[in-house]
């Protein structure tokens, strides 16, 4: 069985998206740079499939799958500093 997004919202720092299984994830907008940069329209415009959310006029793409196992944008190269 997949789970797939239900919906989608944000707040000033994170993404969070409903689960078709009752579960909610929140993550941070840093994970994904393009939608952190994106105004709140463009954020808006997107896209639920089987497997995932689509921005198409941002080209993102983001798996329930990934953000299950904590993936951010694996396109982009970010620096984990250890705390």
């Amino acid at each position: 069985m997949t789970t797939s997004a239900k919906a989608v919202s944000f707040d000033d720092d994170s993404l969070w998206v409903q689960l078709d299984d009752g579960r909610v994830i929140a993550v941070p907008l840093a994970w994904f740079p393009r939608l952190l940069t994106a105004t709140a329209e463009q954020r808006a415009q997107f896209e639920l499939s089987a497997r995932g959310i689509h921005w198409e006029a941002l080209d993102e793409d983001i798996s329930v799958d990934g953000l299950l196992a904590g993936h951010g944008d694996l396109t982009h190269n970010r620096v984990v500093t250890p705390v």
